[in-house]
């Protein structure tokens, strides 16, 4: 980077200092992983200077020949990753192209279902305040207050009382698995669209790990970062029967020139998620969460569902006496890195609320494994035991710095 040192030595200041706190801290952030130094290789490339606007062999501008190379390239590559009909690549990240999923199949004012945001759910699946709430009449399902699970029986009630042309299924802090075949069956029974927001678990469900919706499912969208371990983006994969829809929606419902750089980025990681040690990867990012998630079940955390099925764990703090972003606060000064996060049927407020919600994706992507998942639960109850202890929290911070420069980061080290 040295071009941008000479010409922007602020920017390239406070990159390197974000450097230094991906190498020396815990990424615990769910949502958040390493890329390849491939991948980044591909977004930083020329393609960024390039307008596309169309699709491969239906572009407005000249001077395509490459361009559509890479785009049917990243196309072909997440058909075989995922088994999917038709895939579209273009969206430029996972609200968008949920959005261009409600644009393409959807009238303004049609009934939606899914998952209430303070129980798992995402901004895009009908938060009132969101566009989708405010352009779709979502009905919103719910967990079991005991459980913390998914109630199918209550979600079809629901589905048979409001009759929805679409189901949302797929979540952004729900840890357990999905049965899928039951959530189509549910659209079936009520003759709605089902839709699939995998954007958390696609590196899980390519590596075998957890079940695919694909083969179920009318249309499926998926970030292309978080477990698939991509640049920033998202894809949408969908049967052939909506393919037109679908792509009409991307371009020109809603976008404009696609991002081929970032495509081609998505290729290469689509590319690595197609070998054999992707699938290694994806078990072990299970298996440290699992193994998180029952060391700190020892250290006395209530996880909401008691555990995980997957790379996220949630965690209710109530019992603990600290309030979820002070726990967030708190652990960043010491290199630790979550998020706070609302619990299902939660008594605080979205922006100071009971939980925090962490995974093992990036840690994974590391090298950790089940004895530095032990060492974080450790680091974790200590802290909120001793939210006070700055002394406290000074060693625990050189302790993380010491493990984490053990583990190399791809794209850094």
């Amino acid at each position: 980077m040295s071009a941008m040192q000479s010409q922007d030595p602020q920017i390239f200041d406070l990159i390197e200092h974000e450097k230094q706190r991906q190498k020396e801290g815990i990424e615990l952030i769910p949502s958040e992983n390493y890329t390849s130094a491939a991948v980044m290789e591909a977004c930083g490339s020329i393609l960024t200077n390039k307008y596309s606007e169309g699709y491969p062999g239906k572009r407005y501008y000249g001077g395509q020949e490459n361009i559509d190379q890479i785009e049917n390239i990243a196309i072909e590559r997440a058909k075989q990753l995922f088994g999917a009909e038709h895939v579209n690549v273009q969206p430029y990240s996972g609200s968008p192209a949920n959005t261009a999923i409600y644009f393409a199949l959807l009238n303004f004012g049609d009934t939606v279902m899914g998952l209430k945001l303070d129980h798992g759910g995402h901004i895009t699946h009908g938060l009132p305040i969101a566009f989708s709430g405010k352009a779709y009449n979502f009905v919103q399902y719910e967990v079991n207050r005991e459980t913390g699970r998914l109630d199918m029986e209550a979600i079809r009630k629901l589905a048979l009382e409001h009759k929805p042309k679409m189901i949302v299924a797929g979540f952004t802090a729900y840890p357990r698995d999905i049965d899928w075949k039951k959530f189509k069956e549910i659209a079936d029974e009520v003759g709605a669209i089902s839709m699939a927001d995998i954007s958390h678990t696609a590196g899980l469900i390519a590596g075998g790990v957890l079940e695919s919706p694909v083969p179920y499912f009318d249309v499926v969208m998926t970030t292309t970062h978080k477990t698939l371990r991509g640049p920033r983006g998202a894809i949408i994969l969908c049967k052939e029967k909506h393919a037109k829809a679908i792509d009409r929606a991307v371009f020109p419902g809603l976008q404009g020139g696609p991002h081929e750089h970032i495509i081609a980025g998505k290729a290469i990681a689509f590319s690595e998620a197609l070998k054999p040690e992707f699938k290694v990867y994806a078990k072990q990012i299970q298996t440290n969460a699992r193994h998180l998630a029952e060391a700190m079940k020892a250290k006395g955390f209530k996880l909401v569902s008691d555990g995980t099925d997957t790379h996220l764990i949630l965690a209710d703090l109530t019992n603990k006496g600290v309030p979820g972003k002070q726990a967030q606060m708190i652990l960043d000064t010491v290199g630790i890195t979550l998020n706070k996060n609302t619990v299902p049927f939660d008594t605080r407020t979205p922006m100071d609320p009971s939980g925090i919600r962490l995974g093992t994706p990036a840690v994974t992507t590391r090298g950790m494994k089940e004895p530095e998942m032990d060492m974080i639960a450790d680091w974790l109850d200590r802290v909120i035991s001793n939210i006070e202890d700055t002394a406290l929290h000074a060693k625990i911070k050189e302790e993380v710095k010491q493990m984490c420069l053990k583990f190399p980061v791809p794209g850094i080290d």
